[in-house]
C-alpha cells in the first residue's frame, strides 16, 4: 500500500499540532472506529472541522475496533480507513490509537478543540477534562439520522441473506 502523508506516528501527530498552534491555528481533535465510511462519517468530520483550523482524527487500531464492536469487526483495517479518511477535505492528519479511548493521545496533543458525536454527554467525553484544564473547548455534532456502520451491516446482512434487493 502507498504511504499516506496524513496518517502520523503519534509524536509526529504531536509535533504537528505545536507547529499549527505555534502558526495560530485552531486545532481540533476527534476520533472513531470509521470501519465503513457513510454519509454520516463525512457530515461529521466536515462539521469537526469547521470549528477550528486543522483536524486530527484519531482512529481506533484494529484490536481496539474488535474490542468495543466484537470479534467480527473491524471489516476495513486501521490503514485501509485511514486511505480513505485521507481522501477526505476535511481530514489533516490521522493518528492510530491502540487503547479503547483516546485519553492518551489527547493529553499527547491537547488540541484546542475536542468533538464528539452529540449522543455524548459532554461530561461522558474521554478527554473533555484534559482540553479544558488547557484552555480549550469541547463541542458536540448532531448525527445525521439514520447513518451508522452497525446499520449498514444489517441492511447487506438482510441483501444476502434474502437473495437480492428487498
Amino acid at each position: 500500500m502507498p504511504s499516506n502523508p496524513k496518517l502520523l506516528t503519534p509524536d509526529a501527530a504531536a509535533d504537528t499540532v505545536k507547529a499549527w498552534k505555534l502558526q495560530g491555528k485552531k486545532v481540533v481533535f476527534t476520533n472513531g472506529c470509521f470501519d465503513i465510511l457513510h454519509a454520516g462519517h463525512v457530515h461529521y468530520l466536515k462539521e469537526a472541522r469547521n470549528a477550528g483550523d486543522a483536524l486530527v482524527v484519531g482512529v481506533n487500531s484494529d484490536a481496539s475496533v474488535q474490542r468495543l464492536k466484537g470479534e467480527k469487526r473491524p471489516v476495513a483495517t486501521a490503514n485501509d480507513r485511514c486511505a480513505v479518511l485521507s481522501g477526505l477535505e476535511a481530514v489533516d492528519a490521522l493518528v492510530i490509537f491502540d487503547e479503547d479511548t483516546p485519553a492518551k493521545i489527547i493529553e499527547k496533543l491537547l488540541p484546542d478543540i475536542l468533538v464528539k458525536g452529540a449522543d455524548w454527554p459532554v461530561d461522558n467525553i474521554v478527554g473533555a477534562k484534559t482540553v479544558l484544564e488547557h484552555g480549550g473547548e469541547v463541542k458536540t455534532i448532531e448525527f445525521l439520522e439514520g447513518r451508522s456502520t452497525t446499520s449498514i451491516i444489517e441492511r447487506i446482512i438482510e441483501i444476502y441473506c434474502s437473495g437480492g434487493r428487498k
